[in-house]
């Protein structure tokens, strides 16, 4: 199956406390963006679109040349959905799945990659999404099941109601998409929201009500889809990645 994989590291990560874009910073001596794209060539990523924004030279230039990265631009920042949406044109002739990464999530790794995939493809799925169970499910997106289990939506905490607050499996925001799927979903994609946003999250619903099957595979360790927004979680996050390489 061919594989291409979106990283979206257009954002400036303003709580990090410093004029950097935020995915350069590094985690155990290399850059957090540097650690997504080696994970996204252990999948055999054919085709690796890197979506940039906040001070975009710098980030390829920490990046440097690859043969199989190109990069859309995401200006404004109109959410995840948007950041996809900017991809489109390096997507139009691909067919095969897309993983949807990011590029301030340096830990995720490869088996759980790879298990998505197998998930995705024993299940003929047109999305899997990475979820997790948490105790404090805090502001992460709920995902929404009916009584037999089956995955019907993704709800961001913002717009969700008090019932849905004390759902327990979150979103991780990652992603495994049949590439028709996502184009297609993409185009019916609206901003209709508090936020005013593109949520990507609803692209799942859009294929849901159209027949489609989304598949979820959950996350045994959380801190694999930890994201990195303040310098003190980039730190916790160095102690994690110390711990795995000395264990």
């Amino acid at each position: 199956m061919r594989t291409a994989t979106v990283i979206l590291a257009a954002g400036k990560g303003t709580r990090m406390k410093s004029d950097l874009p935020k995915v350069v910073f590094k985690l155990s001596g290399k850059a957090m963006i540097n650690r997504v794209i080696e994970t996204a060539n252990q999948i055999n990523s054919e085709k690796i679109i890197v979506v940039v924004g906040y001070k975009r030279e710098q980030v390829k230039a920490e990046i440097g040349n690859q043969a199989n990265i190109e990069y859309a631009v995401q200006e404004p920042q109109m959410g995840t959905g948007h950041a996809v949406m900017v991809c489109r044109e390096a997507l139009k002739d691909f067919e095969g799945i897309v993983f949807i990464l990011y590029g301030d999530v340096p830990m995720l790794k490869v088996h759980t990659l790879q298990q998505m995939q197998e998930v995705h493809l024993k299940e003929q799925a047109a999305c899997t999404v990475l979820t997790a169970v948490i105790s404090d499910a805090a502001q992460y997106g709920r995902i929404v099941r009916n009584e037999a289990g089956e995955f019907l939506r993704i709800v961001e905490f913002k717009d969700a109601s008090p019932k849905e607050h004390k759902i327990k499996e979150i979103n991780t925001g990652i992603y495994c998409f049949n590439s028709g799927s996502l184009r297609e979903s993409l185009e019916e994609l609206t901003n209709d929201n508090k936020q005013k946003e593109y949520y990507l999250t609803d692209t799942l619903e859009i294929l849901r009500k159209k027949g489609n099957h989304i598949a979820s595979v959950i996350l045994d360790d959380f801190t694999e889809a930890t994201g990195v927004n303040s310098l003190e979680q980039l730190e916790e996050l160095e102690k994690h990645f110390i711990n795995e390489v000395e264990n």
